[in-house]
């Protein structure tokens, strides 16, 4: 996760379920998107399915601040929802997130 330019953070996260799990998965995110919308700070928090590889998923996410974004993670709902997950996902969380650096051409 890293603090762009423009102040707001940006977080892209991929996820694959475990066999078997792939729709216990897809459930799983598709409950968690609409809090996370709401929480104070979202910009957007979007939820895809890879094309073509069923139970891969990236979730795309920008917070305004680091600070919105550590609010989000230390929510109580996501101290209960990330036991949930691992049993899941193939890996962990922290295998699947990619920090965007953003930048701009000069003209």
């Amino acid at each position: 996760m890293t603090t762009t330019t423009a102040g707001y953070v940006t977080v892209v996260w991929d996820a694959k379920a475990k066999a078997g799990r792939e729709a216990d998965l897809k459930a799983f995110i598709t409950a968690a998107v609409t809090p996370s919308r709401n929480d104070p700070g979202n910009i957007d928090y979007e939820a895809h399915e890879v094309e073509g590889r069923p139970g891969e998923f990236v979730i795309y996410e920008r917070w305004e601040t680091r600070a919105h974004l550590d609010a989000h993670l230390a929510a109580p709902r996501m101290r209960e929802l990330v036991p949930q997950m691992l049993e899941l996902i193939d890996g962990s969380i922290e295998d699947g997130i990619r920090l965007l650096r953003p930048f701009r051409p000069a003209h």
